[in-house]
């Protein structure tokens, strides 16, 4: 049998440490081909480029895997390699987004540009997932989490997703006891609560600083912060289909809708 063929991904940007891990499991795995931004785009959520000129430009970063460096969005990277790059050839077994530094637990999936990419992905019909490390330390250790990076991806290889589902897995951060295991969970109700701080530039102008901090209003012990805040791996199902399913019969009562 062939190889799969593996497309990573990321957006943290082409040069990260995260990327660099993902690269070299992923080559025990299959063929991989690498489709990254060329700068940090860490926020962006699901943003493509639209008014604006793609750029992508071929890399040896990774020695003699097939990379490429794109002047977009995580998911723009996807699209790209798909439609542009792959184009009239084998389209990818699976997408890897990652790994990322710091959560995409909770609310912080609507933001991810890792989990964007992910979901782009399961868009277009390919088993994909998001894997981010919960340490924003600028000497975050990934070692840890890379033996459950090929697991897991081993068993989404192996076993596939449901169409339209991407996994959201989250690390916590290497702690003095070994991770407990791994828990599959719901995406945890908590929120940022934003604040600005108003700041002067050298010439007197307003200009604002976002802050805040993060608040979490979920008690049960199935979501994915009771999973990292206990040291053990999240692992949410996530979908593109934002429908509040359990809405539409209260709307259908509303009295203006025509019958």
């Amino acid at each position: 049998m062939s190889k799969p063929l593996i497309l990573v991904t990321n957006d943290d940007g082409i040069t990260s440490p995260g990327i660099g891990h993902l690269v070299e499991v992923m080559k025990g795995l299959g063929e991989v081909i690498v489709v990254a931004p060329n700068r940090p785009q860490s926020g962006m959520g699901h943003a493509i480029t639209v008014g604006d000129t793609l750029r992508l430009k071929e890399s040896r970063i990774f020695g003699d895997v097939n990379a490429f460096e794109c002047s977009g969005t995580p998911a723009d990277c996807v699209k790209i390699a798909r439609h542009y790059v792959l184009k009239d050839q084998v389209q990818p077994d699976i997408v890897v987004s990652g790994i990322n530094h710091g959560s995409n637990t909770s609310i912080s999936v609507l933001y991810s540009g890792t989990m964007s990419a992910a979901i782009e992905a399961a868009i277009e019909g390919t088993p994909a997932i998001g894997f981010s490390l919960c340490d924003y330390s600028a000497e975050a250790d990934f070692s840890h989490a890379l033996d459950y990076v090929k697991k897991i991806t081993e068993q989404v290889l192996q076993k596939k997703l449901p169409m339209g589902v991407a996994l959201n897995v989250n690390f916590p951060p290497r702690r003095n006891e070994p991770i407990k295991g791994i828990r599959i969970c719901r995406q945890a109700n908590a929120k940022w609560v934003e604040d600005f701080d108003e700041r002067r530039d050298p010439n007197g102008r307003k200009y604002f600083w976002m802050t805040g901090n993060f608040v979490n209003f979920d008690k049960g012990e199935d979501n994915d912060e009771w999973a990292i805040a206990n040291n053990y791996i999240s692992v949410v199902p996530s979908q593109f289909d934002l429908t509040a399913h359990h809405a539409i019969p209260a709307l259908n009562d509303w009295e203006i809708l025509m019958r």
